[in-house]
């Protein structure tokens, strides 16, 4: 904890606004999507799928694949905590959502499901998408397709597997992404594992987040590592959220933006 209290302070110190932006394709989306306060119809989806959630009396075993949990200290966990404390926060999931509806990605790939409230919010961000999540555990994931189910969420393919082997697998097809949201490992060498796996599959246009680049030391290790890979060429630090472009047209640049 007392590590992302420094790190965050840091973040305030050297972060900026749209003001400090020069780069033509960055202000743009800081202006007309971060920014963006205007009142969203999905946004009351989003908030009646937690909300289902959170009213939750029922406890589940998960199998932890990941870094572990700096919250829960059992793998018996109620779903409404799950919920409050592990998934992604409202405002987050309201910024991934317009994220995805700006850029309108055709295909979307989720590592790391939980359940699903980031899921739902790329699902609303480009109902035309075709949306794969990677979830380890067969008891969260169930939950998850339960509630895509209930909120008619039909884009999203769930898959149950490791992280690693379906990355591996995938390696060797010619899918590509428009959008990869990385949530499943907060560990280095995950981390760092599957930037490598995945970067045969961008393309001009890709779009990749990385959540918690602020966990731990070694997270923002492998935030250093990814910025420096001579494929990226923008990276957007928010403090929760690492962005990723690689648009070749770019010049090498990086920006940290309070959003």
């Amino acid at each position: 904890m007392l590590f992302q209290i420094k790190s965050y302070l840091k973040f305030l110190w050297h972060s900026k606004n749209e003001h400090a932006v020069h780069s033509p394709f960055v202000f743009t989306l800081i202006t007309k999507c971060f920014y963006d306060k205007k009142p969203k119809p999905e946004y009351t989806v989003l908030n009646n799928y937690r909300n289902l959630l959170l009213a939750s009396n029922n406890t589940i075993e998960v199998t932890d694949f990941g870094a572990g949990s700096k919250i829960f200290k059992s793998n018996t966990r109620q779903i409404a905590q799950i919920a409050k404390t592990a998934g992604i926060s409202p405002k987050r999931a309201e910024l991934l959502f317009r994220i995805t509806n700006y850029f309108q990605p055709e295909s979307i790939l989720e590592i790391g499901t939980s359940l699903g409230l980031a899921t739902a919010a790329l699902s609303l961000g480009n109902q035309k998408s075709k949306i794969t999540t990677l979830e380890g555990c067969p008891e969260t994931a169930k939950i998850a397709q339960n509630q895509f189910k209930q909120f008619g969420l039909t884009n999203i393919n769930s898959v149950v597997t490791e992280f690693e082997s379906y990355l591996s697998d995938l390696r060797k097809s010619t899918l590509n992404f428009g959008l990869i949201y990385f949530d499943g490992n907060h560990s280095k060498k995950a981390t760092l594992d599957y930037f490598e796996q995945l970067i045969p599959t961008v393309t001009n246009e890709t779009v990749w987040i990385f959540d918690d680049i602020h966990w731990s030391p070694e997270m923002e290790q492998a935030w250093e590592i990814i910025k420096a890979h001579p494929k990226v060429k923008v990276t957007i630090d928010t403090f929760q959220w690492g962005l990723v472009f690689f648009r070749y047209e770019q010049e090498k640049e990086h920006f940290i933006i309070r959003t």
